[in-house]
């Protein structure tokens, strides 16, 4: 199953979106134009989902309360609205809809529920607020998507937000946990807990996906000969190591803390890829990579979708990588332009929507050679006056 269309009103940089996904999303755009703000859409649902303690008000707190998520240029209509299609594949008839809209109650100023919906196809089972929801306006500080005792009927949805993933994990965090005194946020958006998510996952199909992870790794970082997991004897902690080939046979096994950003970057990239069943977000998953293996992470994402036995898993990206974009298996139809705009909040359009896109990808160009005109910020030459 995967999100087919995402519609939002009000959310952070965005007053109005309305786009088409496949299974595999590029999003472009210049800096602080929103690809961050727009894969938290699904963070959010998947908080909101939670069975760890999750909900809608733990979910706008730990954003900084609805301000934070407000489009500044809301106005007329402030409430924050999200509406999600969830298909089997692209170009089929949604099997679920979701939608939710959240504000302000006016007496209170109190985060308000102000409608949460879900068709199963064609039919609105669930339409609140209800005749119980009018008697008791308590009940609409939370949705029933958070709810076991509500949700049955749709806890398919609920269990397909709470399994999204996502990756952007900050080498630093994860080779010097101790020097950072830095709690570890839930979710680990930043990987502090990776080797735990490592450790816990059952022991063959760890073993296999290591395995896995190793081959790729002696094609892409020089000299690396073996990676395995291993615990402490007196502590049980996790860590990593790998078996380098060099001039000095018994120079030992090196632990993540003496492996390269880079290195550490794309262990953590090829296993997202190999874990989970529902929407993978990925942001910049270009850094600290050479370039060589940037060009080729596009196809090994492609790959990674077909290889699975169920359902492709959907996979969003955010970059600035052109070396990545211009992989020619990249379709116009699956990168989303983030253009910024003074007075309406950004857009969100699908790169083909775009007709001088769109002639030269026909005409035989990579998205990563017709974008950069399109993304770069408005009178970047004048960068090269700063002294």
């Amino acid at each position: 199953m995967i999100v087919s269309r995402l519609i939002l009103k009000n959310w952070r940089n965005f007053r109005d979106v309305d786009v088409a996904l496949r299974p595999r999303m590029f999003l472009v755009g210049p800096n602080a134009v929103g690809k961050s703000n727009l894969l938290d859409v699904f963070r959010f649902l998947r908080d909101i989902a939670s069975i760890e303690g999750g909900g809608l008000q733990k979910a706008v707190r730990d954003r900084g309360g609805l301000p934070k998520l407000r489009c500044l240029f809301a106005r007329q209509n402030p409430d924050i609205e999200i509406e999600v299609h969830l298909s089997d594949s692209p170009g089929d008839p949604p099997t679920w809809r979701y939608g939710i809209g959240i504000g302000a109650s006016r007496k209170q100023r109190q985060l308000f529920l102000k409608h949460e919906r879900v068709w199963k196809g064609e039919k609105l089972i669930l339409n609140r607020p209800d005749k119980q929801d009018e008697k008791d306006e308590a009940r609409r500080s939370q949705t029933h998507l958070e709810q076991i005792n509500a949700n049955e009927e749709f806890r398919e949805i609920a269990d397909f937000f709470g399994s999204v993933t996502y990756l952007h994990l900050i080498p630093q965090v994860l080779k010097f946990p101790g020097i950072w005194g830095v709690q570890q946020m839930e979710q680990d958006p930043f990987g502090q807990g990776f080797l735990e998510r490592v450790a816990l996952t059952a022991d063959k199909t760890r073993s296999a996906r290591l395995k896995k992870i190793e081959e790729a790794l002696r094609v892409a970082v020089p000299q690396l000969a073996q990676l395995r997991f291993t615990r402490e004897e007196a502590t049980g902690r996790p860590h990593l190591e790998a078996m380098y080939q060099h001039w000095c046979p018994k120079a030992g096994w090196q632990r993540e803390d003496q492996f390269s950003d880079g290195t550490l970057r794309l262990i953590a990239l090829l296993w997202s890829l190999l874990e989970g069943k529902s929407v993978l977000l990925l942001e910049e998953p270009e850094l600290s990579l050479n370039t060589a293996i940037v060009r080729r992470l596009a196809p090994i994402i492609s790959r990674m979708q077909q290889q699975r036995k169920s359902a492709r898993r959907q996979i969003l990206v955010s970059t600035h990588s052109l070396d990545l974009l211009r992989d020619p298996g990249i379709d116009g139809n699956e990168t989303l332009l983030l253009i910024p705009q003074s007075e309406k909040g950004n857009r969100v359009e699908i790169a083909t929507s775009n007709e001088d896109i769109r002639i030269a990808l026909e005409a035989g160009l990579s998205v990563g050679d017709v974008i950069p005109d399109k993304t770069a910020p408005a009178n970047i030459g004048q960068l090269d006056l700063f002294r």
